[in-house]
Formats: C-alpha cells, structure tokens, sequence
C-alpha cells in the first residue's frame, strides 16, 4: 500500500508551510467500506467452498461386465486352472453427515474465517503501524533536514554580517588612512608651497636689496663724482680769486676772503636744518616696507641714523640704537634700503646732514 504522501500529493506541505503549521497526517477515508467488501467476499467465499464440497457427496452407481474369450478349433489343451480375478473393490461410500457434523463444519469455517479476518486486521494494523512509524520518521527526518537548513542560513547570515562588518571596518580604515594622507599631502603641498613663497620673497628681497645697493652705489657714485666737480670748480674758482687778490693788492683781497666766508656760512646754515615735520613724513614712507612676522617683547625703539643726498638717495645708514630684537633691526634696515629714495623736505631738498628715525613694533 502507498503511502499517504504518494497517494495524495497534492496534500504535501511545502517546505515554507511546514516551518509555519507542523505537519498533519491525513485521515485515511473509506476503511469501513473496505472492511465491509473484505467480509463480503469471505462469506462467498465461504459459501463456494461449502457447496463445492458437498457437490460431489451423492453415492455412485455399481457397474457389472462379463468378459469373453473364442474357443481355437484344435483340441483343447487340458484347461490351465482357471486364475481367480480380485472382485473390484468399490468405492467408498460416503459417510452420511449429520446436522451436528454439519454445524460444527460450519462454525469450524466460521472459526476459520474469523481467524482469518483477525489476521487480516492484524496484517492490516502492522502495516498501518508501520506506515504511521514510516511517517513519524520521515516527518522527524524532514524537521531534523529542516533544522540543519536553518543552522546552515543562520551561519551563512552570521558569516555575511561578520564579512559586512569586516568590509565596513576596513572600508572606513581605508577612509580614514585615504584622509589623513589627502591631509599630509595638503600640509606637505602648503608647507612646500610657504618655501616656496619665503624663497621668493627672499629673492624678491634679495633682488630689491641689490638693485638697490646698485642704486645707492651709483648715487653714491654720482655724489661722488659732482662732488669732486665741484670741489675743482670750488679749487679753480679758489685759485682764480687768489690769482686776481694777487693782482689787486691786500686790502681787496681781505675783503673779498671776508665775502666768501659769507657765502659757505650761508650754505652751511641753509642746509643745516629741517622743517619741523620731515622726520615724520619720511617715517610714514618707510613702516609700510617693513616686513616683520616675528613677536617681541614690549615695544622696543629702533633708532636708524641716515645721510641723504639733495635729491632725497640714501648715501649711508646705520643702526644708531638697537632694539635688543636683531629680526625687528634687519626688517627696520631693508625697509629703510626699500623706501629710496626718500621724500625730499619741503624746500625741494633733502637735509644735507645725518639724521636718525625712529621705528617701534607696536606704533
């Protein structure tokens, strides 16, 4: 016999229905009828085997026959003594059965036919039995199946979130090292590009600082020269009016020696002095060329001392007083050698004598 989940397959669980209703066997429908139709067919069968063995139960008819044998026309031999045939056995006859015989038979059948639908419910209950066992280990079998399904999707879920996180970690570890090294090479790029500007503007610098010692030597030069001129014109002129005193005699000579006394003390005193707001004026020219990122302490003085030329040049300058900071006095001097030449005092003219300035951090 089939069992229930061959005959009726389409009452089988799918595997995602299980996991939700547990399985049902199905009740097994029409076993009354069976049984009816299996007692139905032992009591023909019953009934067959009965009349077919009386059947045959009448008594049988005797039958009698003569044998005979021709007589040879010779003269007879004496007659052999004659062989006696065995008379034929007959049949037995059949026993004559009396109703209790006949009772007993039938409840011997009976007695039969029970003991046999007995065995055939026996038969028919193992076999039950051993399909309900058969199902009971095949649905353990299929829960046992479908708890290792679900170990085997939990651990591959585990292994995902562990990889996902792993990715995860290593995905923002990658992030951040991607970060820090976009941010040292942002700092080594500003770094680099911070050289590269003091480079040049120390260039700049010392560019400016040439061109302008070129400038003050060509001054200087020029000054130099003109003075020079000047000092041979002063000589030659000098010689003339000595040569024409000489020649006029000694009283005019004295007095023209008291006229050129007149004159140099009127020069020296014209350039002797300055307006009253000069020093000013060329501070204000000079601070915004100061270039100075350090930090000092208080607000200490620096004090340039400076010689220019009638045109405004610069001939010399020194540090007449330190600041006590030497960055704040070199930044106070290339300020001063960027602001040649300097403003001119109001008369058109540069002071002829040395002057100081005077340049603090905080002012």
């Amino acid at each position: 016999m089939a069992s229930l989940s061959s005959r009726h397959p389409q009452q089988r669980p799918s595997r995602a229905k299980a996991a939700a209703y547990p399985y049902q066997p199905v009740k097994e429908r029409g076993t009354t009828r069976s049984f009816l139709l299996a007692l139905l067919m032992h009591l023909l069968l019953g009934i067959v085997l009965y009349y077919g063995v009386h059947w045959q139960s009448s008594t049988p008819v005797g039958a009698e026959a003569e044998l005979w044998e021709e007589i040879p026309d010779v003269t007879p031999a004496p007659p052999p003594r004659p062989v006696e045939q065995p008379a034929p056995t007959p049949p037995p006859q059949p026993a004559v059965r009396s109703k209790v015989e006949e009772a007993a038979d039938i409840a011997l059948e009976q007695k039969k036919r029970k003991q046999a639908e007995e065995a055939a419910a026996r038969e028919e209950a193992a076999r039950r039995e051993r399909e309900r066992k058969e199902q009971e280990q095949k649905e353990a079998q299929r829960k046992e199946e479908q708890r290792q399904q679900q170990l085997e999707a939990q651990r591959k879920e585990d292994a995902k979130k562990k990889a996902d996180k792993d990715k995860a970690e290593k995905d923002k570890a990658d992030k951040a090292a991607q970060e820090k090294a976009a941010k040292d090479k942002a700092a080594e790029l500003a770094r680099e590009k911070e050289k590269e500007k003091a480079e040049q503007q120390r260039k700049e610098a010392d560019a400016r600082a040439k061109a302008d010692a070129d400038k003050h030597a060509k001054a200087k030069a020029d000054v130099d020269a003109k003075s020079k001129r000047e000092a041979a014109a002063n000589a030659q002129r000098k010689s003339e009016l000595a040569r024409l005193q000489a020649l006029a005699g000694g009283g005019n000579a004295s007095s023209s020696g008291g006229g050129i006394g007149n004159a140099a003390g009127s020069g020296a005193g014209s350039g002797g002095k300055a307006s009253p707001g000069y020093s000013d004026r060329v501070r204000r020219k000079v601070k915004p060329n100061i270039i100075f990122n350090g930090t000092v302490d208080g607000n200490p003085a620096a004090v340039v001392a400076v010689r220019l030329a009638p045109d405004g040049s610069i001939l010399s300058k020194r540090l007449s007083k330190s600041s006590g900071d030497a960055d704040w006095d070199n930044a106070v001097m290339r300020a001063v050698e960027r602001s040649d030449p300097l403003p001119r005092d109001e008369d058109g003219k540069a002071p002829s004598f040395e002057f100081t300035i005077t340049f603090r951090p905080k002012d």
